[in-house]
């Protein structure tokens, strides 16, 4: 009798949680899952872009198995045949269901968002998806823009609401549709707040006076950084209010007001991104589905947020590569609960302020391509092979070893003498090791540089990051055959977490890295 599945993945997330210790947000129904949770510290996305980070944590498999490192192509089509991890659970017994934005819309999910495949019935999109990029923005002139920040009057939206208000409504719906007929169920629920443009309810900026909001620790562009690393964030220079300050190409920098104001707006973002989590989750516990319903919450990946001078994800950096992670199991993150017990009520992000701590807070080096085994372990199903050095013509394995062993804290003690291995695949490395990649098409800033397609990529930038450093390399990559050339190493990066937290300070040419070099090749 499996536990059910709710698979919260928000877009563009970085951890700016009270439970991963920030002290300006107010995020007390995401702290209060926490506090119920095993929180992972240290989790990262494959590659900083909504797509290819999907179809990687969905699939199990890295970005070069799935070949998709833009937009526009199918991976059953251009790659391999994939199971997903939806799937396996309908080829399961579950009712798989998808509402908002779980795979990335468009060419990369068959324009279906892979059902049938995937899903038992046809995704759900909220009608007011198509409005997102539209002028719906009130200037201080009275009249509408197609703003980056943009708190609204909800009331003035076109249907008078927005995607996420809709995808809330919709997931509650469903799981009173589930536990009416007594389904057992994967529910997966994306969000798109805190996507850009930043829109949501203006009254969550009274939450941030602006007073309150400090530019980023280091908001210059290092000096050592190589210029293949850097991203000139171009989708935020196509809306109106960026495109009015005429910011210089590649470098800007915004004006420190305007820094003030996107941060202001993505903080805003995030509490109105609380209130859905806490609608939905005390939903949960409406329906008595909270002791038989394991609970994930992630993002696909993170976002600059002034940062070495950049903005956007689109980067090898932590700021773009890491994101929230949690896993609450009832009985297993939590004792179990009495009948009737609530566990999740709802908070209110204008009144509740919360200390709460995680239930269990592991800082294991994670990877979002894990999510597949580790789900499937928790409800009991046989996790999925680890996939062969090449897989493209396996329809199930997975590249990513269940992170479960990680949940109990002495369990990672264990972990670290190293008793007796069960099998290569899960000691690989004597530490962990989350390896992130991200492509370019030149050595320098281009137009092109954050999102360039397929046949215009000519260098990927390969990272690997431990508890203790961030390693890149930007290597000549050859897209007509999908393969990279690490003789012909274009530029590095080196930074070390625990004297440069916030990865200024390159010191890649500063010493040797011959057995970093191994590892990454490995």
């Amino acid at each position: 009798d499996g536990m059910n599945v709710l698979f919260i993945v928000v877009d563009d997330l970085r951890p700016v949680l009270g439970c991963y210790g920030d002290k300006l947000v107010k995020s007390p129904n995401i702290d209060q899952l926490a506090s119920q949770s095993i929180v992972f510290s240290n989790a990262y996305a494959q590659q900083a872009v909504c797509a290819p980070s999907r179809v990687s944590f969905l699939t199990g498999r890295r970005p070069d198995t799935t070949r998709l490192y833009d937009f526009y192509s199918y991976w059953r089509v251009h790659a391999g045949n994939y199971s997903t991890m939806p799937q396996y659970f309908k080829e399961n017994g579950y009712v798989t269901l998808s509402v908002g934005k779980v795979f990335h819309p468009g060419v990369s999910s068959n324009y279906s968002d892979d059902y049938p495949y995937s899903w038992s019935i046809p995704p759900f999109h909220p009608s007011t998806e198509k409005y997102e990029n539209d002028k719906t923005c009130r200037g201080k002139d009275g009249k509408l823009y197609a703003n980056l920040v943009c708190p609204v009057d909800v009331t003035e939206m076109p249907s008078g609401t927005l995607p996420d208000i809709q995808s809330t409504e919709e997931a509650i719906r469903l799981l009173n549709v589930m536990k009416t007929n007594k389904q057992k169920f994967f529910l997966a629920v994306g969000y798109h707040k805190p996507h850009i443009p930043l829109r949501y309810p203006q009254e969550f900026l009274k939450l941030y006076p602006l007073e309150n909001i400090t530019l980023a620790p280091d908001p210059w562009v290092p000096e050592k950084l190589p210029s293949v690393a850097y991203n000139p964030w171009t989708d935020i220079r196509l809306r109106d209010d960026v495109k009015a300050l005429n910011v210089s190409f590649p470098y800007g920098p915004l004006p420190d007001d305007f820094q003030r104001q996107i941060r202001q707006s993505y903080y805003a973002a995030v509490s109105y991104l609380d209130m859905q989590v806490g609608l939905l989750l005390n939903a949960l516990d409406d329906a008595g589905l909270s002791n038989s319903t394991i609970v994930v919450f992630t993002a696909d990946h993170g976002w600059s947020l002034g940062e070495h001078g950049e903005w956007a994800k689109y980067s090898n950096f932590d700021v773009a590569t890491r994101v929230p992670l949690m896993f609450y199991v009832p009985g297993m993150t939590t004792s179990s609960l009495s009948q009737g017990e609530r566990i999740f009520p709802y908070l209110d992000p204008f009144s509740h302020v919360l200390g709460l701590v995680p239930q269990g807070q592991s800082k294991k080096v994670v990877e979002l391509v894990s999510l597949f085994s580790t789900l499937a372990e928790l409800a009991g199903l046989q996790v999925p092979p680890a996939c062969p050095e090449t897989s493209f013509h396996v329809a199930l394995c997975t590249e990513g070893a269940s992170i479960v062993r990680y949940f109990n804290a002495s369990e990672e003690k264990a972990e670290e003498e190293k008793d007796g291995c069960d099998d290569t695949f899960r000691c690989f490395n004597e530490e962990s090791v989350a390896f992130s990649q991200y492509p370019r098409p030149a050595d320098t800033p281009q137009w092109n540089s954050d999102k360039p397609k397929l046949k215009d990529i000519r260098i990927m930038g390969y990272s690997m990051r431990t508890v203790d450093y961030r390693y890149t390399l930007w290597v000549r990559f050859y897209p007509n055959n999908f393969s990279a050339n690490f003789e012909d190493v274009h530029a590095g990066e080196l930074y070390m977490v625990e004297t440069d937290p916030n990865q200024d300070y390159n010191i890649y040419n500063n010493i040797s890295h011959g057995l970093l070099f191994k590892k990454i090749l490995g």
